[in-house]
């Protein structure tokens, strides 16, 4: 027997058509790569996605055809989002900061078809157009007044594409499994391989990160997607925040401490995302200048792990709750959210903080499990530590063109490559990546939990654990450290801070101290270029035994 429902298509369409009837007013505020502050709201930004769309119909832009981007957080690219999932093609974002041999290789695999490209990347575009097999033209995002000049060809101005077009436009009916967007992730072995999001995986996802114990957006909030809209939809906010009818702040590339605070305080905004990196920032510029956070009151922090000291900051000093989030471009992205259960309300500060530094608790619709070496599920207390595999209806099951494979078993489960442990309260722990986690002497260190000690002490600004050959026990943690300004330590304090934290063993056997440290274009630590460069650390310095 089958219920007796509308069968009505979950389409990304769906969502800036509510935010247009329903909120049509709400802002979506704008800091463009000229640096002005563009105003719009989602009625405007719907008119505008359906001139778009036309322009992309007359452009013979097609349903399923990949249409790439390299824009930053800006009203030009959402309307790309909408225009291009609501007319049936493929938005693809691509990430400006990975290699220009990445980039190509990624934007001939996808087989795109034309490149929307903002005008700082003009020049970066004009190096990749020569290697590009299946582009057709370039629209830089730009009114025509403000085109930079360029050799690009077959190119024009954004403005210049849709200024004749009416917002005349119907959003058709399709299949809600059809592909909406498609991010490519260098988190695997091999060259970067592309994960398609459905419409149907889409709206399913913005749906949950709404939710009062995920992400809890409404229409009262103010968002600010720090994390940029190439990383894997900028975390989905784009498409929540019509759902909810949040207002919208978007900061273009202007991502410091000052930038993000001015816009913070200008615009109201109540919830920010991004990664520990840019809180850092502007942790820092409120100390430099005494600024306060009047109106934030939720700092979402995922890619990499949260240092106990920045939660406690946010909460203690400036009344700002920091969440901790967990995903992966494969996981659309989000899986795990660090919102508050019952139990944790009676919990002391520091009990409190201790919950707080796990990724957080697994959302309604996604499966995890813990698994050994043998795939045997482990249990869920909090302190079996195995391999992280998810499930459900905005995970992946395989990637672009069917590749990588083995990251997928028989029974639909996703090997994250992550060691995680899970509790009785369905909080996940990641304790390292797969490549990353230290055995030593037959026994595992997490690199994470160093790396966090490290950086909870105020001389250290950024810190980095690897895992080194070494000629007695296999492998030992080396620490890199870029010290904090005006702050001097030396070797011997800094592994003195580890003294009652963690058991002696898991104590790195050195420190190197560097000026900075190197990040993959996703703003994480590029832990393989530096176990390559100290690969022969120990065997070439005695250390202690």
């Amino acid at each position: 027997m089958h219920g007796l429902m509308m069968e009505t298509p979950l389409l990304v369409s769906s969502l800036i058509k509510h935010a247009a009837l329903n909120h049509g007013e709400r802002e979506v505020i704008s800091r463009t790569t000229e640096g002005k502050i563009h105003r719009t709201n989602y009625s405007e930004v719907e008119k505008r996605a359906k001139q778009l769309a036309n322009a992309l119909v007359r452009i013979d832009i097609k349903s399923g055809d990949r249409v790439g981007t390299l824009a930053w957080n800006g009203y030009r690219h959402l309307e790309l989002y909408y225009a291009l999932s609501g007319m049936g093609a493929v938005l693809h974002t691509l990430n400006p900061r990975l290699f220009p041999e990445q980039l190509a290789y990624i934007i001939n695999h996808a087989e795109d078809q034309y490149l929307f490209v903002d005008t700082t990347f003009v020049s970066l575009a004009e190096g990749l157009s020569q290697h590009l097999e299946t582009v057709r033209g370039f629209v830089v995002m730009a009114d025509e007044s403000e085109m930079p000049d360029n050799n690009l060809p077959n190119t024009v101005s954004y403005e210049a594409l849709i200024s004749e077009e009416s917002s005349d436009y119907s959003w058709p009916t399709i299949d809600e499994n059809a592909a909406s967007s498609m991010c490519y992730t260098s988190g695997t072995t091999g060259n970067p391989k592309g994960v398609v999001y459905s419409h149907r995986s889409t709206v399913l996802h913005s749906m949950t990160a709404c939710q009062a114990d995920v992400m809890g957006i409404s229409c009262l909030d103010a968002i600010m997607p720090v994390v940029p809209m190439f990383h894997v939809n900028a975390w989905g906010i784009p498409y929540a925040a019509a759902l909810s009818g949040a207002k919208l702040v978007l900061p273009g590339p202007r991502m410091d401490g000052p930038a993000l605070h001015e816009l913070i305080e200008s615009e109201g905004v109540t919830i920010t995302a991004g990664v520990p990196t840019v809180w850092l920032m502007l942790l820092a510029y409120l100390d430099e200048t005494g600024g306060t956070l009047e109106t934030l009151e939720r700092v979402v922090a995922g890619g990499s792990a949260v240092p106990r000291s920045m939660i406690k900051k946010f909460e203690e000093k400036y009344e700002v709750r920091m969440i901790h989030a967990w995903g992966m471009t494969e996981v659309s992205p989000l899986g795990t959210v660090g919102t508050f259960k019952p139990y944790m309300c009676d919990l002391s500060a520091d009990e409190r903080y201790d919950v707080q530094e796990k990724q957080g608790k697994i959302l309604p619709g996604v499966e995890m499990k813990v698994v050994d070496d043998k795939g045997t599920a482990l249990p869920r207390d909090g302190q079996s530590v195995g391999n992280l595999k998810v499930r459900g209806p905005w995970v992946c099951r395989t990637y672009f063109k069917n590749e990588g494979t083995d990251a997928f078993d028989s029974d639909g489960w996703f090997d994250t490559g992550d060691v995680s442990t899970l509790d009785q309260h369905g909080f996940m722990h990641i304790v390292d990546r797969t490549k990353d986690v230290i055995k030593s002497g037959g026994e595992w260190i997490s690199s994470i939990m160093l790396e966090n000690i490290a950086v909870d002490h105020p001389a250290i600004a950024e810190a980095c654990v690897v895992n080194i050959p070494h000629p007695k026990w296999d492998e030992r943690p080396l620490l890199l450290v870029v010290r904090a300004d005006e702050i001097y330590i030396d070797r011997e304090t800094l592994l003195e801070h580890y003294a009652d934290k963690v058991a002696k063993w898991w104590v790195p056997d050195d420190v190197v101290f560097v000026e900075d440290l190197p990040h993959t274009g996703t703003g994480k630590l590029l832990k393989s270029d530096i176990r390559s460069a100290y690969k022969d650390h120990f065997s070439s310095n005695k250390t202690e035994e």
